[in-house]
């Protein structure tokens, strides 16, 4: 059935052009009118979607048909905006990047697959005339992309403003809806670091940063056209479901890292786990020093290395997961838990002892190590994902191993996922296993792989209903063959 639902997606043309700062205002002075907002974001971004979730007090959704099919994407934009007055989307890159010539999987195919009115925030910084030249283009470029109306951002004063907004309004034939002037940079706004800008886990609640939000939307932002423009976006077919994910009848209980420290978890991955029948127990990697009673572990991303000193006065916890993994409980990390599971973290010239449950030693460099879309063979045998499939995700990631001190020890290493693309360890591996321990570099997303959370479940359960008697006796090796053979390029480059 024809659902009318209030949406604007908020576009740019390259990185770093001002969307983020244009979405957080935006959304804040939504919510501070009383409105309903559910938020996305498009692709992978952990961090722009943390805070847009802040602002809007929701679980801020990505949206991204690399890491899972359209058809799942558009089904769950329409499922959470289903109950918001208003639904807010931020773009990433530039609106027609993608991975290929076509575009593929860029901000404007998703424009098109939610037939979202787009607003382009364009950074105007020492030009006038040419900015409509270039919206024009933008327009022009794919006619059935909507370009709804124009941001500008980083504007020199009244008389710049003056010119370029009449010249995109007289050749362009669509509105300028702000003009925002010189602020600085987002990080100015917001701490930023080596990954983007700081979490809201770790921000400073009183700093004033939602006062500066709206500041910006009331003096520089026209509010009003843009939830016009939004309320008059083309009704979409789709069919609303009373339907809940979460199953009332709980199995196993998977414990996870809900900290300052580990933050990076897809809404999804977290609902499909209790979909299948999981409790979910949050757990500080700081402040508890041991494991609740649960029968798995999920540690996702984050920052170990920020807060690796905290992380090692709490060896108690260190410790405890390490026990964890040698009894055969399922344990799932993605990139920062791989740190943590790690030998050992050189971070700024300081060597921090990690839990120690893969014998490798990893550093941090100034560039990123790998970063972008993964896709990946499941080549050996583990507890979360069929052997022979494939599994799509995405990396970022400064750290990388480091040299190899215990070559023949390190050849001993089982992994599980042969790279097509990405860099993941090196040598196109990721995928380290231990027992039913699986840690890699690569993130995936519930809803391209729906599996995953079958498998952890089940994996779960089965360590529920056997790991007692067998890590009595010290004989549980859970899915992990004792004749594993390493491939021939498991030694992985220091060079990376």
């Amino acid at each position: 059935m024809a659902t009318s639902l209030s949406r604007i997606l908020i576009a740019g043309l390259s990185g770093d052009s001002g969307k983020t700062i244009v979405s957080l205002s935006l959304a804040n002075a939504l919510v501070r009118r009383g409105l309903a907002v559910s938020a996305f974001k498009k692709g992978p971004d952990y961090i722009d979607a943390a805070w847009l979730g802040f602002i809007t007090n929701t679980s801020c959704r990505n949206l991204d048909t690399y890491l899972a099919p359209e058809n799942e994407v558009y089904t769950s934009f329409c499922a959470n905006a289903a109950n918001s007055d208003i639904s807010l989307i931020e773009g990433n890159r530039g609106i027609y990047d993608g991975k290929d010539v076509l575009g593929t999987h860029s901000t404007a195919g998703l424009a098109k697959l939610l037939q979202a009115p787009v607003v382009l925030v364009v950074d105007v910084t020492k030009t006038t005339r040419t900015i409509g030249a270039l919206v024009k283009g933008v327009i022009d470029f794919d006619h059935d992309v909507r370009i709804a109306g124009v941001i500008l951002n980083r504007v020199g004063g009244n008389r710049h403003q003056s010119i370029v907004t009449q010249t995109i309004e007289k050749y362009c034939g669509i509105p300028v809806l702000g003009a925002i002037p010189k602020l600085g940079e987002a990080s100015e706004i917001i701490p930023g670091r080596h990954l983007g800008l700081v979490t809201p886990a770790e921000y400073d609640k009183n700093a004033g940063f939602t006062d500066k939000l709206d500041e910006i939307a009331v003096n520089y932002i026209n509010i009003d056209k843009i939830i016009e423009l939004a309320n008059n976006a083309s009704e979409l077919e789709f069919e609303r479901v009373n339907e809940h994910l979460e199953n009332n009848e709980k199995k196993v209980r998977i414990g996870y890292f809900n900290d300052s420290v580990f933050t990076f978890y897809y809404p999804e991955n977290l609902e499909y786990l209790e979909k299948e029948g999981a409790e979910l127990i949050g757990i500080s990697s700081i402040d508890d020093n041991k494991l609740p009673e649960i029968d798995a572990l999920y540690i996702g991303g984050g920052f170990p290395e920020t807060q690796a000193e905290k992380l090692v006065n709490n060896k108690a916890m260190m410790n405890d997961v390490r026990k964890a993994a040698v009894s055969g409980m399922p344990i799932y990390a993605e990139c920062g838990g791989l740190i943590y599971l790690s030998r050992s973290l050189c971070w700024e010239g300081k060597l921090f002892s990690m839990a120690g449950v893969f014998p490798i030693d990893l550093t941090m460099h100034k560039k990123p190590v790998g970063h972008g879309y993964t896709s990946a063979t499941v080549d050996h045998k583990n507890p979360y994902f069929a052997e022979n499939g494939q599994i799509k995700g995405h990396e970022f990631h400064y750290s990388g191993v480091a040299e190899i001190q215990d070559e023949a020890g390190f050849r001993q290493l089982r992994n599980c996922l042969s790279l097509s693309k990405g860099t993941g360890l090196g040598n196109k591996r990721d995928g380290l296993l231990f027992n039913n321990t699986l840690a890699c570099y690569m993130h995936i997303h519930a809803l391209g792989e729906k599996g995953w959370a079958v498998n952890f479940v089940k994996a779960a359960c089965e360590y529920r209903d056997r790991a007692g008697e067998n890590s009595q006796s010290g004989d549980f090796r859970g899915f992990i063959a004792d004749d594993y053979q390493a491939p021939d390029n498991l030694l992985l480059s220091s060079s990376i």
